[in-house]
This record gives C-alpha cells, structure tokens and sequence, in this order.
C-alpha cells in the first residue's frame, strides 16, 4: 500500500513527544514494559512480493534466549531475475538447501514455542513475511503454531503510527536510518531481523506513553494504527478518483 500522511479527521490531536503541561511530573516507565523484555525476531527473503503465491529463500529466526534458526530454502520453483538482484540469491546458492517442507517445519515449530511462553515476536512488514509462512505451511501441510495468540510488534506499524506525518519511504533501511539503527546489509535476513528487532526498542523507549507497555495493549494498538492508515489512504485516493481499500481486518495477515 502506498504511504499515506495525512492524520484521520476522527483522531484528536495529541501532544507531540516530550510536551506535558507545566508543573506535571512525566509518568514513570513501566520496568516490565514489552520493549525491556527480551524479544523474538523474524525475517525471510523470498521469490517475489506477492506472499500467497510466492516463496521463502532463506530465513532468520532470531531467540529471545538464544539458539536463533538460520537457513537456506530450495523452494522448487524459478527464482526471478528482478528478485535475485536485490537479496542476491540464486538457484545455484540453494541447489543443497533443504525443500520448503523440512526446512520451515522447524521455524514453524520456533513460533509455536514463541505462542506458548508470550514471547513478542518482531517482523517488520508482518502482514507480509506471516501470510507468507502461513501460505507455505498451508501449502506443504505443515504443523501451524495459534496464529490468533501470537503477540506481534511490527516497527513499519509503529513508525506510522508515532510519526505519520514524516516525509520519505518507510522502508526498513531508511526506518533504521532514521532511528539510528545500525543495517551493515540490507535484504540479509539475519541482518534485516537484528535491526527491525533493534528498531522496535528504540520505539519503545522513545514513545512508551503511546506504544504502551504490555504487548497485548500493542497488539491493539496497532490494528488501530492499521485501520487508520487505510482510512486515510482512502481518503487521498477518493480525492483522486482512485479505487479503495477495504481495512484489514486480519492483520498482522495481509
């Protein structure tokens, strides 16, 4: 979905970050609050952009106690030109990696453990590499962890919605950027993970009265974030005469 900047006319204004009424004493962080907890993190890099019909390369499953799963994945069909030059792997790299079915039965496995002990995973972009995991889990009959009990913190939600009105793209290495997070190597799945993980408590140490201090309050707070989004997308393509979008109501699938 193309970016959208314009704040929802059904949302008050709110005082931007820092602001406080004079003579106030700011709130006092909460020692148990999600982004001071350890963290789960997960990222693939894939055939395409299309998560329903396309397919995992290589994976990072980085542990909230260590033990992170990394891997490659012979998916069984052509890899795309258009994808091999941005994450530069070929059919060649992959010609002893495992099939999809045994390489993800043990990331699919990873997330269950994450659901059981309420670990908050991070995925930057969710709603794509989850559908994505679903659909191949789907597709090879694959043991599925509870996807409706998997607490998830997205940084491409969270940047929207604490800074929505910031010029420029969101995607991961220009979020990084901006939060000076370090990225040695953009479209590397470990790399990638390690930052939207290192993104995702920055936020929260930044914004801890908006992003909020348990995981399941996130959780709500960003499908809010999700559906305002939409709103205002919709907004700007009616005013182009453009067609709309129907709110996700599935997130954090697409």
């Amino acid at each position: 979905m193309p970016e959208a900047s314009a704040r929802p006319t059904s949302e008050p204004d709110r005082p931007g970050p820092g602001r406080r009424a004079k003579n106030v004493l700011p709130p006092r962080e909460d020692p148990n609050a999600w982004y001071r907890q350890p963290l789960a993190s997960l990222d693939f890099e894939t055939t395409g952009i299309d998560p329903r019909a396309d397919r995992i390369l290589s994976f990072a499953a980085l542990s909230d106690v260590g033990g992170d799963l990394m891997g490659m994945v012979n998916p069984g069909v052509p890899i795309p030109e258009s994808s091999a030059d941005i994450h530069g792997i070929t059919a060649s790299d992959l010609a002893r990696a495992p099939m999809s079915a045994q390489a993800l039965r043990p990331v699919l496995a990873w997330v269950h453990d994450l659901v059981q002990r309420r670990i908050g995973l991070v995925v930057y972009n969710a709603s794509f590499d989850l559908t994505l995991l679903r659909a191949e889990a789907e597709r090879h009959g694959l043991d599925q962890p509870d996807w409706d009990r998997l607490l998830v913190v997205d940084p491409f939600v969270i940047d929207w919605g604490v800074d929505r009105d910031r010029d420029g793209q969101r995607r991961l290495s220009d979020v990084a950027s901006h939060y000076g997070v370090r990225l040695d190597k953009a479209h590397d799945a470990a790399h990638d993970a390690r930052a939207a993980r290192e993104i995702a408590i920055t936020m929260g140490t930044a914004y801890p009265e908006i992003v909020g201090s348990s995981l399941t309050m996130l959780m709500a707070q960003q499908r809010y974030w999700i559906a305002a989004r939409t709103m205002d997308w919709n907004k700007r393509a009616h005013e182009l005469g453009r067609g709309l979008t129907i709110p996700g109501l599935d997130w954090p699938f697409a």
